[in-house]
């Protein structure tokens, strides 16, 4: 039962992190063009040698950006709070109970990572200038989509296990 326990912690350790580097690193869209230095966008900036905000991220034509921006963000405190209740759990709770309550707050940060990505997916050419718009999606995209099966996973295991000695 330790063996599973210890498991089950690096695997949602692994998907927070993910979470995170997800949402802070500057890569969810690669611009390479012909000639000159990459440029790499995240959710708040846009980077080659300087970076820049992301242009009229503040007003009310970004709402799927600030939408991308509230769910990562949402999705990445998720994780860390269900971990601390999970902790908690593990001492509080009687031989033979469930996680139910860890389980629930993981699924909720699974699905706020999947209308994230899925936000960004459907409207990525609405987030990025004319000439960003040529590019591909970068690492950090793809770590959030990676993120969202982890964090269902992690949440489903949390609903399956029980307590025991």
């Amino acid at each position: 039962m330790l063996i599973v326990l210890a498991f089950i912690i690096l695997f949602h350790l692994a998907a927070a992190i993910l979470l995170f580097v997800a949402t802070i690193h500057n890569a969810w869209w690669v611009v390479s063009p012909p000639g000159m230095d990459s440029i790499y966008a995240d959710l708040w900036y846009n980077c080659n040698a300087t970076c820049y905000p992301v242009e009229s991220s503040h007003s009310a034509d970004a709402a799927y950006l600030q939408t991308v921006q509230a769910t990562m963000i949402l999705a990445t405190i998720l994780c860390c709070v269900s971990f601390f209740v999970f902790i908690l759990q593990l001492f509080r709770l009687n031989q033979g109970e469930r996680f139910i309550f860890t389980s629930i707050i993981q699924l909720m940060a699974s699905l706020c990572v999947m209308i994230g990505a899925s936000v960004y997916t459907a409207q990525k050419h609405s987030f990025h200038v004319a000439s960003l718009q040529q590019g591909s999606y970068g690492s950090s995209y793809i770590l959030a989509w990676i993120s969202f099966p982890m964090t269902l996973i992690s949440g489903l295991m949390y609903l399956v296990l029980r307590k025991r000695k």
